[in-house]
């Protein structure tokens, strides 16, 4: 799932500042799993821009709403009319959701309320970690399903490297070396082995360096 984090609200309070009419809304997919941009914090949220603007001496009317996922066209499509009333929209959905809304709605201008972490799993209550990085070349297979790259603070592919000690990486906050998940899981397979061979470099042509990707499925598409 996609991790994300609300913005302090004084951040998102200057980015509407001098609208009279605001948007608020949030998606029932990822961000709302990780209590991050669901109905209760688009509540909370509208809930206290209303108090900061009227602590400024301004009655703002903040209106809300929820779409089922705004990452996608048809769900967007369901709260034009809320967004027509509004001068100003606040997305609190991950990074795609505020992208979305600015090119379906191009008159009306579209902040973010969500800083997007990143894709990861839910540990327990309250805690989420990264688990992968969306390289575009998945390597799962060859390191015990356990990724290099989201894993290990450095993205080795031959590992571990000279800082880690007693399972911890140096990057520190009690941060489990990657290499050592990695090894500890071959070793339960029974596939030590696998470390004895020499990774080459990555091909890193499926992640970044080309600029924004895109995925086309010819077989699925109308």
């Amino acid at each position: 799932m996609i991790v994300g984090k609300g913005k302090p609200v004084e951040e998102v309070v200057a980015m509407v500042e001098g609208y009279d009419r605001i948007l608020v809304v949030g998606c029932n997919s990822c961000v709302a799993v990780c209590m991050a941009g669901g109905e209760k914090e688009v509540a909370v949220l509208a809930s206290a821009l209303r108090l900061a603007f009227r602590a400024k001496g301004r009655e703002v009317q903040v209106e809300e709403a929820m779409t089922e996922r705004q990452c996608e066209w048809e769900f967007v499509e369901t709260v034009r009319e809320k967004v027509e009333r509004a001068q100003a929209v606040v997305s609190i959905a991950c990074g795609v959701g505020p992208q979305t809304m600015a090119r379906k709605f191009l008159d009306k201008p579209i902040y973010p309320g969500i800083n997007t972490s990143f894709m990861g799993q839910p540990e327990e209550i309250g805690v989420w970690s990264e688990q992968c990085g969306g390289c575009g070349d998945c390597v799962l297979d060859e390191y015990g399903a356990v990724c290099p790259i989201a894993r290990c603070a450095k993205r080795m592919l031959n590992g571990p490297c000279g800082g880690s000690q007693d399972g911890k990486c140096e990057v520190g906050n009690d941060t489990d070396c990657g290499w050592q998940l990695i090894y500890d899981r071959l070793k339960a397979l029974g596939q030590l082995d696998r470390l004895e061979r020499n990774v080459g470099p990555k091909d890193w042509s499926t992640d970044r360096d080309k600029g924004p990707r895109k995925i086309v499925r010819e077989d699925v598409r109308v």
